[in-house]
């Protein structure tokens, strides 16, 4: 087909040419941002860790919006025949009026800056907020999501988070499996906390946490026998209930626990174990 016949050709109001002119510069500008994003995201992820600021989703995606804004400005000109001023322009009335009826999503994105800049919350940070405990997983545009010991993940808008008391949790709190007895009045305490201490960190195995010993405190007296707590500290894959069986059964029968007995009027008594 001779070149002119190609000019008569017209598709959307484009002659040939001038319509594959367009496309070329739109796929061009595409892989160039592309190129860019690819190239500029992990540059920023280590600028980001190495500064100290957190590192999370809300700020490699507020950059990728912003690389394709700048993309779209260049294009809408040469491919769509808008001026990009005008386009701003509108843009600006058009956010001020969509603001209103995106007041929840605004409010989340602001407080997700908030949480992430003045470092409330980062990836990692092991938290408990409203009864719910776990570790910070992510914080992205509108929710922060925080995974419990077992696997449950929790989303939390930011917006809510930001005005809810939010708890940091040590790893001492992480991993401790309290167990308690009661002890007979007359054993010897530190024998009792030597025995608890090593017969319970036997019984868990590999289940206990190396780097933590635990903890046995002698917190009441009272007619039944003395109020012994013991913490033992667990690593992250045990349960918490299975272990303090495994300690509870290893225990069970100890001459220094104490027993309850009720006398003739069915009050208790305390009656010390032979």
């Amino acid at each position: 087909m001779p070149a002119s016949d190609l000019q008569d050709i017209t598709f959307l109001g484009l002659t040939l040419p001038d319509l594959f002119g367009r496309v070329v510069y739109l796929a061009v500008a595409i892989a160039i941002v592309l190129a860019v994003q690819h190239l500029l995201i992990p540059v920023v992820r280590k600028a980001l860790e190495s500064s100290n600021v957190p590192s999370a989703s809300i700020f490699t995606n507020l950059l990728k919006a912003l690389l394709w804004f700048l993309g779209l400005l260049c294009v809408l000109q040469p491919v769509f025949g808008v001026d990009p001023t005008g386009f701003v322009a509108a843009l600006g009335v058009t956010s001020v009026v969509i603001s209103f009826g995106l007041q929840d999503t605004v409010s989340n994105v602001v407080a997700g800056f908030g949480l992430m800049l003045g470092k409330v919350v980062q990836p990692g940070d092991r938290v408990s907020v409203g009864g719910f405990e776990g570790v910070v997983t992510d914080v992205t545009w509108r929710h922060t999501v925080v995974r419990s010991r077992g696997g449950e993940s929790q989303v939390i808008p930011n917006s809510v988070l930001n005005k809810t008391a939010l708890t940091r949790v040590t790893r001492w709190d992480v991993t401790d499996c309290p167990v308690s007895f009661v002890v007979r009045l007359d054993a010897d305490p530190n024998e009792v906390a030597a025995d608890i201490a090593t017969t319970g960190q036997r019984a868990l195995g590999a289940d206990a946490d190396p780097d933590m010993a635990p903890d046995v405190y002698f917190l009441s007296t009272s007619a039944v026998g003395m109020q012994v707590t013991a913490h033992f500290h667990i690593r992250d894959r045990a349960a918490s209930s299975a272990s303090a069986d495994k300690v509870v059964r290893a225990l069970a029968g100890r001459p220094w626990l104490a027993s309850v007995d009720r006398d003739s009027d069915g009050k208790l008594a305390a009656s010390d174990a032979e």
